[in-house]
């Protein structure tokens, strides 16, 4: 009887050891489970950020690349530098022709007038010594160009003329205040410029500012553009003060004046 008890208590106690180490097994994969979920809910924070990364203000408000935004075809390679012999080529022929008209004072008739005068004494010397250099007398080339390019370029200049004539009607039907005065301010200061230098001038400046800008912002954006969310930012506020304080006025005197 003694040893069938001692049997019985050493059960009850090999059951009791096995439901404490069942439940310290389940604590364990609850515990792991629960890391393991931790771990995989980890990644959470860097789809937020990659989402806020995503909504990064860009100069603007564009969402291509530069290269697509100036069209993303030559001109685009020229003015990024995609081949920096081209656009060094284009730049260098600029500077020329800008030292040549402005820097050293020489007219565009003077330049047509002497090149042709150049071509007509060689063709001349050629035409009449062909016979001692034994060369073929020189042919004149005809020139044949296709139509449809020119139409189309017609249709296009006709499409956009239009276009800023409607757009110049809109502004100045006082419709939209804020463009109004935009365009009044633009043209104030490019008038200003204008005064400053002639147009060949501000032709080369541009044109400079287009083979330069484009490709360093490109290169420095990330740092570019922060500092134009807050620039923008604080014209944002500067333009609310404004029309609290003006617009809004002028507008209460137009309709006013309107009403009457």
């Amino acid at each position: 009887m003694a040893e069938h008890s001692e049997s019985a208590d050493a059960k009850v106690e090999q059951t009791m050891m096995d439901k404490i180490s069942e439940k310290i097994h389940d604590h364990h994969d609850s515990s792991s489970s629960s890391s393991s979920d931790s771990d995989t809910e980890k990644p959470a924070p860097a789809t937020e950020e990659s989402s806020v990364k995503e909504k990064v203000f860009r100069l603007f408000g564009r969402e291509r690349p530069v290269h697509h935004v100036f069209g993303g075809g030559k001109p685009a390679d020229v003015f990024l530098w995609r081949n920096k012999k081209i656009s060094a080529g284009v730049l260098g022929g600029a500077t020329a022709v800008y030292v040549l008209f402005e820097l050293l004072q020489y007219h565009l008739l003077t330049l047509i007038c002497h090149i042709l005068v150049g071509t007509l004494a060689i063709l001349f010397l050629w035409s009449n010594a062909h016979t001692i250099i034994h060369k073929t007398p020189p042919r004149i080339p005809e020139v044949c160009l296709p139509e449809e390019p020119f139409l189309q370029v017609a249709s296009e200049l006709r499409h956009q003329i239009n276009w800023t004539f409607a757009q110049l009607h809109n502004i100045a039907s006082g419709r939209e205040l804020k463009k109004f005065l935009i365009v009044i301010a633009g043209l104030w200061v490019l008038s200003i410029v204008g005064s400053w230098c002639n147009f060949l001038t501000l032709f080369y400046i541009t044109f400079v500012l287009l083979h330069t800008v484009p490709v360093l912002y490109e290169k420095y954006e990330h740092k570019v553009d922060p500092l134009a969310e807050k620039a923008t930012v604080e014209i944002k506020k500067q333009y609310g003060v404004f029309d609290a304080k003006v617009l809004t006025k002028v507008r209460e005197t137009v309709l006013k004046n309107k009403r009457s």
